[in-house]
């Protein structure tokens, strides 16, 4: 899977994606092909998959996030499963917070390891069962819904309503990961998320398809924190222009800002750059949490860095509060009743 998204992928189509037509519909075939007829392991607790149509971030992590809370706030233990991108360790590994850096097990997985159990694997099978072994009862996968070997219960497709998927094509012509259609019939559930307009076309798809959409927002953790501040923003996340938008809403007043490839780790001439102007034209630092955390353990100016920044937290927030605890439910009910068909 392409780790970075080509500019072109998110304008209208141009020659860069007709040039690349004929491998993506082969790429296409192939994946449609192993969602179709990929044998899936069942485990014997539920499974939750937050994935997404397309390659890059869409708000799957702070989606993972809340539905956790949720469940722990019924009593639940959920674990997060994670092929720990952007880390260097191959075998399955419980991560540790408090011991582990992000360039061994991810920044994802590090920030998921602050609200429950999480495990890396690079096959998901092994950490699936790792989790279960850890005594997880609800297993939240981050991505892995066109590729996983595991039975999924509950597939919740996180859509960003600014990006929507892009030119539409697959890769690598654009970022969709395997054909709509073959997607849509195996999802349960499409999370809108922000109030933009360009996952509209998809959100109709979805209802025509009788599946359902639920709708949500990120948003800051401490809206008043940056009210009037001139701020440097800097980011390695798949789309910095949705951090830079979150800064507006909170008041933030960007007077330069810094984007970075998702996943990057700051070289230290970078940090230095980022200290400087930040330091000449009198600015507060500000970045995200998955940011902030590849900064931890890390040499050289980065403690400095660190120390000089403002982390925005993020909460992801459901229109509906109660469609967190509606997944939990529907996905315990699939996981009964699939277990239920295999005794008989």
């Amino acid at each position: 899977m392409v780790s970075e998204a080509p500019p072109f992928w998110w304008t209208s189509i141009g020659w860069q994606a007709r040039s690349l037509a004929p491998v993506s519909f082969v790429y296409g075939r192939i994946a449609a092909a192993l969602m179709r007829h990929r044998r899936r392991n069942a485990l014997p607790v539920p499974v939750i998959c937050v994935g997404n149509f397309t390659v890059g971030g869409a708000g799957k992590t702070p989606t993972a996030i809340a539905i956790a809370r949720a469940a722990k706030a019924r009593g639940l233990k959920p674990g997060f499963l994670s092929r720990g991108y952007g880390g260097s360790l191959d075998v399955t590994t419980v991560v540790d917070p408090h011991h582990h850096r992000s360039t061994a097990v991810g920044d994802e997985p590090l920030l998921l390891a602050r609200e429950a159990v999480t495990v890396i694997s690079r096959r998901r099978v092994p950490g699936a069962e790792k989790l279960v072994g850890e005594g997880v009862d609800l297993i939240i996968m981050d991505d892995g819904f066109q590729s996983a070997r595991l039975k999924v219960d509950y597939a919740l497709i996180v859509l960003d309503s600014m990006r929507g998927i892009g030119n539409g094509r697959v890769v690598p012509a654009g970022p969709v990961r395997a054909p709509i259609g073959v997607q849509m019939r195996h999802l349960d559930a499409i999370l809108k998320v922000g109030k933009g307009d360009a996952a509209d076309r998809l959100v109709r798809q979805a209802a025509r398809s009788g599946k359902p959409v639920m709708v949500a927002e990120v948003l800051p953790a401490l809206p008043e924190a940056l009210r009037e501040k001139r701020v440097l923003a800097y980011a390695g996340i798949a789309d910095p222009g949705k951090f830079y938008r979150t800064l507006e809403q909170m008041g933030a007043v960007i007077v330069d800002h810094q984007g970075f490839p998702d996943h990057h780790h700051l070289a230290e001439d970078e940090i230095a750059d980022l200290i400087d102007r930040a330091t000449r034209q009198d600015l507060q630092l500000v970045t995200t949490a998955k940011d902030h955390i590849r900064l931890a353990g890390a040499h050289g100016r980065s403690p400095e860095l660190a120390g000089r920044s403002h982390v925005v937290d993020v909460d992801m927030v459901f229109d509906d509060p109660k469609a967190p605890d509606l997944i939990i439910d529907a996905a315990i009910a699939n996981c009964r009743r699939r277990k239920l068909v295999a005794s008989i």
